[in-house]
Formats: structure tokens, sequence, C-alpha cells
């Protein structure tokens, strides 16, 4: 197992701090053992990229990793040498030294204020805790209307969780303070919830908009009709028009997904008519009589020859 924090998140060892938690979260969600029962190099891996980023997200413990004070784990290194200890003159000629202690390694900062000041009052290093990753289904009216519900933990506890109206399909909820427990009195991380939305029977989200195919009869569909459709929000009267083809679009405004700004997207409702299941030899008669009455071409404008 590498011992490199950089090479495990695969990050440059100049990456910030963006960087750094960016392919954390990405690696996380890859091999999270909530997302992986029973994979045990799975949970290793989770661990160790864990490590990893509790190292290189603090600042301090990363400065003092590169300079070659602690291993990845946060174990004191054997001291280096330097060019210092090695210089053969001592005192104020000697062409290393500095009278003003710290201060060539800049002129207003200590480099080891940052350091000590991590520390609290009874010398215990405080730190976050690290964030947790979660991944949950739910109801695709849930999604689009909000809901309250709840993910089941590692150790079999239940956190509640607050969807909220108009969330996408593979969205991330942030949840704050959910993570693991700071150390030394350092706050706690956050929990992160990936949601998956299920599909719908027949809904579908296009972006805030829904849409819908809605069948009707032939009757509804010629002579017009005021049918019972459903929204997200419950069912609503639709007004069919007569004479209207299958494929016919309608748009009932403001039934679509709730967005930021407080107001809805659309429903397109696409009428789709639906003859009888068991057939009617009196509508199969009409039907002859009234095609040898009226010849059409509805696939005249594709150019198919009748």
């Amino acid at each position: 197992m590498s011992r490199d924090p950089y090479y495990i998140l695969g990050v440059k060892r100049d990456a910030t701090q963006k960087d750094i938690q960016s392919a954390f979260r990405k690696l996380a969600k890859k091999h999270h053992p909530d997302l992986n029962p029973g994979d045990g190099p799975a949970e290793e891996r989770f661990k160790e990229i864990s490590t990893a980023y509790e190292l290189l997200s603090d600042e301090q413990k990363r400065a003092r990793f590169d300079r070659g004070e602690i291993d990845m784990s946060g174990a004191e290194q054997a001291p280096r040498n330097y060019y210092r200890d090695y210089a053969s003159a001592s005192g104020p000629g000697d062409p290393y030294h500095n009278s003003a202690g710290f201060a060539d390694f800049g002129e207003t900062e200590d480099p080891f204020s940052a350091f000590f000041s991590r520390r609290t009052h009874d010398g215990q290093f405080r730190s976050k805790g690290q964030d947790r990753y979660f991944s949950m289904e739910v109801d695709f009216l849930d999604a689009v209307n909000g809901a309250k519900t709840q993910v089941r933990l590692p150790d079999g506890t239940a956190l509640d969780v607050q969807i909220p109206a108009g969330t996408r399909d593979g969205q991330t909820l942030r949840l704050s303070s959910k993570g693991e427990p700071g150390f030394g009195g350092g706050p706690p991380g956050d929990g992160f919830v990936e949601v998956h939305v299920r599909p719908h029977r027949f809904f579908e989200r296009d972006g805030n908009d829904i849409r819908l195919d809605l069948p009707i009869s032939l009757s509804e569909a010629v002579l017009g009709a005021k049918i019972r459709a459903p929204t997200p929000t419950g069912p609503v009267t639709l007004t069919v028009p007569s004479h209207s083809n299958s494929g016919k679009i309608l748009r009932l405004k403001g039934k679509g997904v709730p967005t930021r700004g407080g107001g809805r997207g659309d429903l397109f409702v696409t009428l789709k008519i639906v003859l009888p299941d068991n057939p009617d030899p009196r509508l199969t008669a009409f039907m002859k009589e009234w095609s040898e009455a009226n010849r059409q071409d509805p696939r005249k404008s594709m150019g198919m020859a009748p």
C-alpha cells in the first residue's frame, strides 16, 4: 500500500484544498462500504483514502508531511539534516546565520505560529471530523414535491433527511454536522447524501417540466371531452378539444417541478388514442362505410404513395 497521500488521492503535490476535497469525494463515493457491502478491498481502500484526506485537508499536517517531519499516519519522522547543520562557521560571521531567527522564512510570519494555534488549551490538536457519504433512493413524486425520509447508517441507526422539492436524480444533499466526530473537541464533519430518483410509471422529468402520455378513447378524440388527468400534485380536469389527433400536446401551466424562485415548471400532456380492447362489430362496420366515402392520406406530407 502506498504511503504517499498525494498518490493515493491522485492529485499533484501543488494541488489546492479544493482539488484535494474534490478528489476525495469522488473516490469516497466509489469505495464507500455502504455502496460495496462485503467488499473487503473496497473497505480497505476507503480507509486508505480517508487517512490520506485527513492529512492533506489539514494544512499544517500537510506542511509537516511535505517537510518530512511526519509520515502519512501522523507519526513523527527522524529529523532531517539541512545545510545549516554542516556549516563550518558559527555566530554572526556564519554565512548561514540570520539574526532575525525565523525571519528569513518571511518577514512578518512565524512558520510555526499557525501550527501551534491549532492546539487547544490543554495542548491537544483540534480538527474537524471527517465527512461521511451515503446513497439513497427516493420516489419520483417525493423528489418533485419534497419529503422527509431516513437513510440507514452502517451502525444500524437512522438519520432523518429532508428531501427538498425539485431534487434531481444524482443530486448530493449536504447534512451539516452529520459526519464523524471532531478530534480534540473540534466540530463534526458533514454528511453528504447522493439521491437516486426512482422512475415513475407514467411521469417523465424534462428539466423543470414533466411529460405525460395520456390515453384517450376514439370517441373522446373525435367528439372532445372533459377528462381526469394525473399531475404531481393530484388529478385535475383536462379539456380534450374535439378532433384531437394522437400526439397532440396540451400544456398545463405550473403543474411541473418546483423551482428555486418559488414557481413551478409545466406539465406537457401528449394525447394517445387507444381503441377498445375488444373489437366492436358496429365500429368496424361504420369505419368501412366511412372510409369508402372519405378517402384520406395521412402520410401525404411524407411523400408516401397510397
